[in-house]
């Protein structure tokens, strides 16, 4: 994302930090991956509980400009290449091969913005990706992962006006999917964008985005704008028992936010947990997840930010980059994917993470 410079929201908390920002120096490891000691900002001795001692970052795939939406599945991990317009996925010894292209715009001219492709990506509970069009302007599920896979729109249009740039996403056990709706995938990334026709940047729930029929137009009256007074939301996450949702906002207030999940799926009692927003060091709160005992996982100012789940920050993984997002993989989960500016990192940490799909 690129920064804009925007009135403060109101009654947000600062947070004094004063963690300098060193990156690693990584080195050819065994195989194809480089690696270093794993540096981490420890503010917390609960952090000791989840980053083992003698940690190390490693760096399995590299040469792009912007990553992001990491997911594991079947044993690789797809990634979004926003300004290469694609969706790439990565096998342990196999490396990098191109899944779907353009996974975002697709007019013949050059988009003219630095955001071009797909976003964030998520799982829903039959295993099909779900993708965050961003440049596109809506929501869509592949219906297989097999490069040419049809392609479900699940949601492209609020109120009979076109979705902003879909961000991020994530499944509630019921089937609903919620998105974050900043203006990153638009040209000018700003809200005075000739394009953008939705006020807000809100985030929004589908009710019923698993029953949707391959192939079957959105349900657009359905759509429920849940979140509006956030300048710029971005990373969405469920705590591991649903009854909260999390979204990060990424400027200019660099904040955590925690909403109560009311019964019908609507939102409430929208809170600040985290504020980072006097970290001056590279990056802000992106791409989220959470690990089985409710601890989030965030990119943020210097790296990933470890939060408890009432949001007090345990510690930062500082990056060699700026970091955009992060997922579970490997076969026990516990496995922390990380991607950022260049490259794809990985750490082995000692908490599982919440599974990413979930059913009733």
């Amino acid at each position: 994302m690129r920064r804009t410079k925007l009135s403060p929201l109101p009654a947000v908390i600062a947070i004094a930090l004063a963690c300098a920002f060193v990156p690693p120096q990584l080195h050819a490891a065994a195989g194809t991956a480089n690696s270093a000691p794993l540096k981490v900002d420890r503010l917390d001795p609960a952090i000791d509980q989840i980053i083992p001692a003698g940690a190390v970052l490693e760096r399995v795939a590299t040469g792009f400009k912007w990553l992001e939406g990491p997911v594991w599945t079947n044993g690789s991990l797809y990634f979004a290449d926003i300004p290469g317009n694609s969706i790439r996925k990565w096998t342990p010894g196999k490396g990098v091969t191109t899944l779907l292209t353009p996974s975002g715009y697709k007019g013949s001219a050059p988009y003219g913005g630095p955001e071009s492709g797909s976003n964030g990506m998520t799982l829903d509970a039959h295993g099909r990706l779900t993708v965050a069009g961003h440049a596109q302007r809506d929501v869509y599920r592949l219906e297989s992962l097999q490069p040419g896979s049809p392609i479900t729109i699940l949601a492209d249009t609020y109120q009979g006006k076109r979705l902003n740039s879909p961000n991020d996403l994530v499944y509630r056990s019921d089937g609903s999917l919620y998105f974050t709706d900043p203006p990153y995938g638009l040209r000018t990334q700003q809200d005075s964008d000739p394009e953008k026709q939705l006020k807000a940047n809100g985030v929004y729930r589908i009710p019923h985005a698993l029953e949707q029929k391959p192939g079957a137009a959105p349900s657009s009256a359905a759509l429920q704008q849940l979140v509006t007074d956030l300048p710029r939301p971005n990373g969405i996450a469920f705590s591991p028992d649903e009854r909260y949702l999390y979204v990060n906002n990424s400027e200019p207030q660099k904040i955590w936010m925690r909403y109560r999940v009311l019964p019908d799926g609507t939102l409430t009692e929208g809170k600040v947990i985290c504020d980072a927003t006097s970290d001056a060091r590279p990056g802000g709160p992106d791409g989220m997840k959470v690990d089985q005992q409710g601890n989030i996982y965030s990119a943020g100012p210097g790296g990933v930010w470890i939060l408890s789940p009432e949001g007090k920050h345990l510690g930062t993984i500082v990056m060699p980059e700026r970091t955009a997002n992060v997922a579970w993989g490997g076969a026990d989960r516990k496995t922390l994917y990380i991607t950022a500016s260049s490259s794809v990192y990985r750490v082995h940490l000692k908490i599982a993470g919440a599974p990413l799909t979930r059913s009733r």
